[in-house]
């Protein structure tokens, strides 16, 4: 999926790495150790490693209890067209929940844009 945003990929970068602003539109509640971020939402929790990192472009999560294909990927970049900034998502799933994830991602991503200004 793809979401435009006012706001830089620095901004965007800081909002997606950022234990106090993952909170404010991502999850309960986030830990950070080296490269294990645990993610809690309604007390639940998910364990993902930080497997790729380059600032400000792109962040690659592997979730602990998923297959090796699975994955969360954030891409940012400035549209040579229109200067906005371009988030692309890539959620893993199965085929039955795609519809369900797109719809959490719409929801999460007006959070972000609330948050972030843009």
């Amino acid at each position: 999926m793809e979401f435009i945003f006012r706001a830089s990929p620095a901004i965007l970068y800081s909002f997606l790495t950022t234990p106090s602003t993952l909170i404010r539109w991502f999850c309960d509640e986030v830990d950070i150790e080296n490269d294990v971020y645990t993610f809690s939402w309604d007390g639940a929790e998910e364990v993902a490693e930080l497997i790729d990192d380059i600032e400000e472009e792109r962040l690659k999560f592997q979730w602990e209890d998923a297959d090796d294909n699975e994955y969360l990927e954030y891409k940012m970049y400035k549209s040579d067209v229109t200067n906005e900034t371009v988030l692309e998502i890539i959620d893993w799933c199965d085929d039955d929940e795609a519809e369900e994830q797109k719809d959490l991602w719409e929801t999460q991503i007006n959070k972000l844009r609330i948050e972030c200004g843009g």
